[in-house]
């Protein structure tokens, strides 16, 4: 099994259907519109198009984790979701740098994401990781109250 080391006594390893409903929990508490245990279910079903990665302790509980959509050449971080009690300590760091190790052994050259624009912490991550701008698409996400927010779209190569 892939292992990659984390802060706090965590490692990350790839994601499997047993973790499904620890991601939908845990995505449906940092997104107004969760993903249900299904759709998690089915990603982590075709780890070969879209790889999972999860932070975890030695006792498999869930600190965070990140899904990859691959498509030719092109990666796509589709989300990736911290515990509010380990953000800010390098568990998102860790999982990026897990998914650019394994995607090293996939024609993917180059990896996308979309952001809310007004999240500049996940921003600040991506940039000191090397993303940079390349569009905005407008009203993008769909807030609680209704309105709509913008994403930024980013990208990095991964040569």
């Amino acid at each position: 099994m892939k292992l990659w080391m984390a802060p706090g006594g965590l490692h990350v390893e790839p994601g499997t259907a047993r973790d499904a409903r620890d991601l939908a929990r845990l995505h449906a508490g940092a997104f107004f519109q969760g993903w249900p245990e299904t759709e998690f279910a089915a990603y982590l079903l075709d780890a070969a198009r879209t790889p999972a990665f999860v932070a975890v302790d030695k006792k498999h509980k869930l600190a965070g984790f990140a899904i990859i959509r691959l498509a030719g050449d092109e990666a796509e971080l589709l989300t990736i979701v911290v515990d509010p009690k380990w953000r800010g300590k390098g568990v998102g760091r860790a999982l990026l740098q897990a998914a650019f190790a394994d995607l090293m052994f996939t024609p993917a050259k180059q990896m996308f994401l979309e952001v809310e624009d007004a999240n500049a912490g996940a921003i600040a991550l991506y940039r000191r990781l090397g993303f940079e701008d390349v569009a905005r698409r407008e009203g993008y996400y769909r807030k609680p109250d209704g309105s709509a927010a913008t994403a930024l779209v980013m990208r990095r190569a991964l040569d």
